[in-house]
């Protein structure tokens, strides 16, 4: 089964930037949705952005424009470049990929960002 090894994360001001990866130890081709998701303390977890093989992406309302989604296949890697941090964006940040059929679901393990003021 596919594993996923995420990494990027850490401490910036806010305004900053980071950059996630989330390397598959498997063939990412076979997965129809790659996607970043973020659980912020006593919240829920909730959508940042995902990318389809087809290469449409879509994003939460608050990221649009600050945040990118991209992959590279022959790496078998997922990305997410965060611009313009704000310390309401400090939350773990998971990695999923998603397999519509037969369906499959696989989570990373998650990286921590935190924005200080």
């Amino acid at each position: 089964q596919v594993q996923l090894a995420e990494s990027g994360g850490g401490l910036v001001q806010a305004g900053g930037s980071l950059r996630l990866s989330c390397a598959a130890s498997g063939s990412i081709f076979s997965f129809n949705v790659l996607g970043w998701y973020r659980q912020a303390p006593g919240k829920q977890r909730e959508l940042v952005a995902v990318i389809t093989t087809g290469s449409s992406t879509n994003y939460a309302d608050s990221v649009k424009g600050r945040f990118t989604i991209s992959r590279d296949n022959a790496k078998n890697t997922v990305y997410l470049q965060m611009n313009s941090l704000k310390p309401e964006d400090t939350a773990v940040y998971y990695c999923n990929v998603r397999r519509w059929y037969p369906p499959l679901d696989i989570w990373g393990q998650g990286t921590q960002v935190t924005v200080s003021s």
